[in-house]
């Protein structure tokens, strides 16, 4: 129980009279003194008056045999043999603290709340109210209220939600008396307070469910107190059969009504707004008192807003079922998946505009064409009936709600139904006939909100016509245009108002389909079926994943191109991580670009992707807030999105886009600031035709070449010439089955974290800026390669910060693949080159290579003079130094300030003398290793030449042809011992635990210690 606060101690002692409580206990008082009073003393046997009481100081002191004395609190600890607790819980009572701070008068002591001669309807009130009262003064339930979005005071008090904190039982009569034992025995046979003696609902929020008369049927109890011992249940009833409809008012007042799984939920719908709502008693819970309330009152439409999670869902199909044979037509309101009313309304803020959306798009339950319900207003038009029952007396002081009559229906026969005509009209108009009278309607599709329906209104009967432009929902601006359409169109106004209410009514239904539709989500949830899943994770567990990829293209149709198209392919698969790839694929018109980003688009889930042909400077920056989160943005063409490049770049950098525009207050229309967001990750997928690609964009995309070579196309023709005979005819019926177990395993993904324990042994070039953001490229690119792999990877675990958060390593395979493709998109190729320059580079490349062994240096280490290699390879000055500064130009050599002149570092390592193409810098994959808890350096094999950790202290650097290096140093170039001391220590607030490690616990992640 919580403490009670000091300063509530001292209100008490400060505030409450002890002169009324000494003589509420019959002790007569007389004056003694100036200031003090005298009496005789109740606790002992008091022959002369020794009780002296100060009201000055609010204290007591007995002079005689007894010796007591205090506070008000003591006095009623002494008077009534109680703690200090109970005591103090005495003394508070029923008055608010706040009262006493205003009016300033004495508090009274809180008479029992049972009466002996009242009956169990009148015990149950006054527990409910004191509950009620409780909750009031108790932060602790105020808090959870307002975590769980119930903040309305208004509801509270309707409601009479209460709080019990175990003090019930303090104002019960004393245990040891009769009536304390007649007042604990009614209540336990109640089901108020246990066998035990504790209360029921101690430590949770009380909703009493009341009946017609106000009178209390049942009371339930959610639990908010933390700490709870393992399987305390958090939801409580009073024992026995469930009582009542929550909420009874709403079945009185609404032909529609929203039915919620609990209570909690009923009453988020309440605070928002929604009226008619009522609750059944958890997913089993709707009794047969429901369903003959629902007869009583007429009941049309059920709303059922059970929970989207698998209970939720099969409770409202059964109930649905129960409800339709019952002839009531059925709704379900759709929250996202395991989700309740309550936590979509905290999260989808502000609640009254997130729950009319799923109220609007509820979905039809009965079978055949739904019927036309505006869902919206059925539920916003019974508010103020609603809110006019609600103020009906509280549960205490029972009194019957007044009874709401409904408006009497107009007669069929009165006005003639609209007809729509829109067929006949130009997009935008509608054009709705009564009889001989026309009405056309324009700008209805502007009306995105419920608060005006401002149209333009032509209206016409024969010859005679009279337009304005008004909005429905002003009576001033119905009225006049009424009496000017009247004498324009010579009908009787009267004639005219029947017609423009029906207009009204046919207009809002409209407006609700054109809202709806508008804010539809563009992509819907999609569901595997058991063999769809099966299909889809078959593929992504088989150990040739990436082959079998490639061979799916080949068989989709799409011939080369290998290395471009798994390029394209795990770009794609990185929407799901952190920092997505980017792609944009080069060549020239009319050679396959746009086929080969539509043959990769179409392997992935049509609502993980979003397609333009072009895009508008500002056109990102006012999409949905979560519309490209972990999506791919793919632009046909690259100068389509010219004007969208800035905001392309910003948000792969930043991760999200943000803009402030001015606008209109809806309500003020005063000139606003509106902020935008746009968030990701997303991946973006370009093409272009351009030879020469912005720099800024060139940096941050991975750039992909089409083969335009004359094998590449032989290769197309005969695809082509294939694809018109019975086998290809057949085969392209077999590519949208190929291509949707693609798409359902990328459904499957999941965006866990990709860690890469051989990230800190990894190695690249680093002699330009530019290698910055192609190192990044080079590191995303095998995270992408393991998420793929994930089900085919023990998915790990981390603690941190007091959470588990899931993960996935790469392996040396990953590592292999990315360096394999990284060679492709990134490197160079030595055909590029003039004969006479490539065989300099492989002299360098040799004479290099026997110096760094001769003189024990690694290749990073070691460099050279013009003069050093004119004296080895005999080559004549000029024709050195023209094929040298070639070199230097295509980044094959790298030139250094040493002292007064130049040195040069070798930068290529001696690959793609093949003709292939190669990246310079990458570490050789078989000289890494992994023992399970660390990644470590092969002693016995170099890397590519450059250092594989980093930096780190050993042999000077050598400049050959200026300095001399000492020769005779230890072989082998890489010095391992540069590893011994690396002590591995865990990372700070980081624990991790690997599945089936035999309940040894949680193994450490490993993190180097700093040297």
């Amino acid at each position: 129980m919580a403490r009670i606060p000091t300063d509530e101690i001292d209100r008490l002692k400060r505030e409450v009279s002890l002169e009324r409580l000494v003589t509420a206990h019959g002790v007569e008082l007389k004056k003694h003194g100036v200031a003090d009073l005298i009496g005789l003393c109740p606790f002992h046997d008091d022959k002369g008056p020794s009780l002296v009481v100060s009201p000055k100081k609010n204290l007591w002191h007995c002079l005689g045999a007894c010796q007591a004395g205090g506070s008000v609190i003591d006095w009623v600890m002494k008077a009534r043999g109680v703690s200090f607790r109970h005591a103090v819980e005495v003394l508070r009572g029923d008055v608010p603290a706040a009262a006493v701070a205003t009016a300033r008068a004495p508090l009274a002591v809180a008479a029992p709340i049972v009466v002996p001669d009242a009956e169990d309807r009148e015990l149950l009130a006054q527990v409910v109210g004191y509950y009620h009262r409780t909750l009031k003064q108790s932060p602790e339930a105020l808090a959870y209220l307002e975590e769980r979005g119930i903040r309305s005071q208004e509801a509270i008090e309707r409601f009479q939600l209460g709080f019990a904190n175990r003090t019930l039982n303090y104002l019960l009569p004393p245990n040891g008396t009769k009536a304390g034992f007649d007042a604990r025995e009614r209540l336990q046979r109640l089901g108020v307070i246990r066998e035990t003696g504790h209360e029921h609902f101690n430590g949770s929020l009380v909703v009493p469910i009341c009946g017609a008369t106000g009178e209390v049927l049942g009371m339930y109890g959610r639990k908010i107190t933390t700490g709870l011992r393992k399987g305390t249940p958090l939801h409580l009833y009073l024992p026995g059969p469930h009582r009542g409809v929550f909420n009874l008012e709403a079945l009185q007042a609404s032909k529609t009504v929203i039915l919620c799984e609990a209570l909690i939920d009923a009453l988020t719908f309440w605070c928002a707004g929604y009226r008619n709502v009522t609750s059944s008693y958890g997913v089993e819970g709707f009794t047969a008192e429901h369903l003959q309330a629902f007869k009583a009152h007429g009941t049309q439409t059920v709303l059922l807003a059970y929970d989207r999670d698998e209970a939720g869902e099969r409770a409202a199909t059964a109930l649905a079922e129960k409800l339709l044979t019952a002839g009531l037509t059925c709704y379900r309101v759709q929250f996202p998946k395991g989700m309740d009313a309550n936590e979509y309304a905290c999260k989808v803020t502000p609640a009254e505009k997130s729950l009319g959306v799923v109220v609007r798009n509820a979905v039809w339950l009965g079978k055949g064409q739904a019927p036309a319900v505006d869902l919206q207003a059925a539920t916003r038009a019974v508010a103020a009936l609603v809110a006019a029952v609600a103020a009906s007396p509280a549960v205490h002081e029972p009194a019957p709600a007044p009874a709401v009559t409904p408006a009497p229906p107009v007669p069929s026969a009165a006005v003639a139904p609209p007809s729509l005509a829109a067929k006949e009209e130009p997009p935008g108009e509608l054009v709705l006939s009564f009889a001989d009278r026309r009405y056309r309607v324009r700008g209805l599709e502007k009306n995105l909100g419920p608060e005006s329906l401002k149209v333009n209104l032509l209206a016409s009967r024969g010859e005679n016509v009279f337009v304005d432009m008004l909005d429905l929902y002003s009576a001033r601006q119905r009225a006049a245009f009424l009496k000017q359409a009247a004498a324009e169109l010579m009908s009787h106004e009267d004639t005219l108002k029947r017609d423009l209410g029906q207009l009204l009514l046919k207009l809002e239904e409209l407006r609700e389909q054109h809202i709806r539709k508008t804010l539809e989500p563009k992509a819907q949830e999609v569901t595997l079926s058991e063999d769809e899943r099966a299909q889809a994770l078959e593929l992504l567990r088989d150990p040739g994943l990436l082959e079998r990829i490639l061979q799916d293209f080949a068989a989709c149709g799409v011939v080369g191109e290998e290395q471009n198209k798994l390029l394209g392919y795990l770009a794609a698969v990185s929407r799901k991580l952190e920092e997505p790839l980017a792609v944009i694929i080069q060549s020239s018109s009319a050679a396959g670009k746009t086929s080969l980003m539509e043959s990769i688009l179409a392997f992935m889930p049509e609502e993980e992707r979003v397609k333009y042909s072009a895009m508008t400077g500002q056109s990102l920056f006012y999409m949905g807030e979560t519309d490209l989160e972990h999506k791919i943005l793919a632009i046909v063409e690259e100068q389509g999105a010219e004007r969208a490049s800035y905001a392309l770049k910003l948000l792969q950098s930043e991760g999200e886009l943000t803009i402030a525009s001015t606008g209109k207050d809806p309500q003020t229309g005063r000139l606003v600031t509106h902020e935008y967001r746009v968030c990701g990750p997303v991946m973006i997928f370009l093409t272009t035709t351009a030879v020469e690609i912005d720099d800024e964009l060139l940096n941050r995309c991975l750039v992909l070449t089409v083969d335009e070579g004359r094998d590449q196309t032989r290769a197309i023709h005969r695809l082509q010439r294939e694809k018109q005979t019975l086998e290809g005819l057949l085969a392209r019926q077999a590519r949208p089955g190929l291509l949707k177990v693609h798409q359902d395993a990328q459904r499957l993904l999941k965006p866990l974290l990709v860690a890469n324990p051989y990230a800190r042994h990894l190695t690249f070039l680093d002699d330009r800026t530019r290698t910055r953001r192609d190192h990044v490229k080079y590191l995303t690119l095998i995270r992408a390669i393991a998420l793929l792999h994930q089900y085919q990877r023990p998915v790990l675990t981390v603690e941190h910060r007091g959470q588990l958060v899931p993960y996935i390593d790469v392996t040396l395979d990953d590592i292999a693949v990315a360096n394999r493709l990284a060679n492709q998109v990134l490197g160079r190729s030595l055909d590029e080159l003039a004969p006479q320059t490539r065989r300099l580079l492989v002299a360098l490349d040799t004479l290099v290579t026997d110096d760094c062994r001769a003189q024990q240096l690694a290749r990073a280490e070691y460099r050279f003079t013009r003069r050093y290699v004119r004296e080895r390879l005999g080559m004549g000055n000029t024709q050195l130094k023209v094929h040298l500064q070639r070199l230097e130009e295509l980044e094959y050599v790298l030139v250094h300030r040493e002292g007064t002149g130049y040195a040069y570092e070798l930068l290529y390592e001696g690959q793609g003398q093949d003709g292939q193409p190669f990246l310079a810098g990458l570490i050789d994959v078989e000289t890494l290793q992994y023992d399970g808890d660390r990644s470590v350096v092969s002693a016995q094999r170099s890397g590519s030449g450059r250092p594989p950790v980093g930096p780190w202290s050993g042999v000077g650097r050598g400049v050959v042809g200026s300095t001399s290096s000492a020769p005779g140093a230890p072989d082998p170039a890489f010095r391992p011992e540069s590893l011994e001391n690396a002590h591995l220590e865990p990372a700070p607030e980081s624990r991790r635990t690997v599945p089936g490690n035999g309940g040894a616990g949680p193994a450490l992640v490993p993190q180097p210690a700093a040297h």
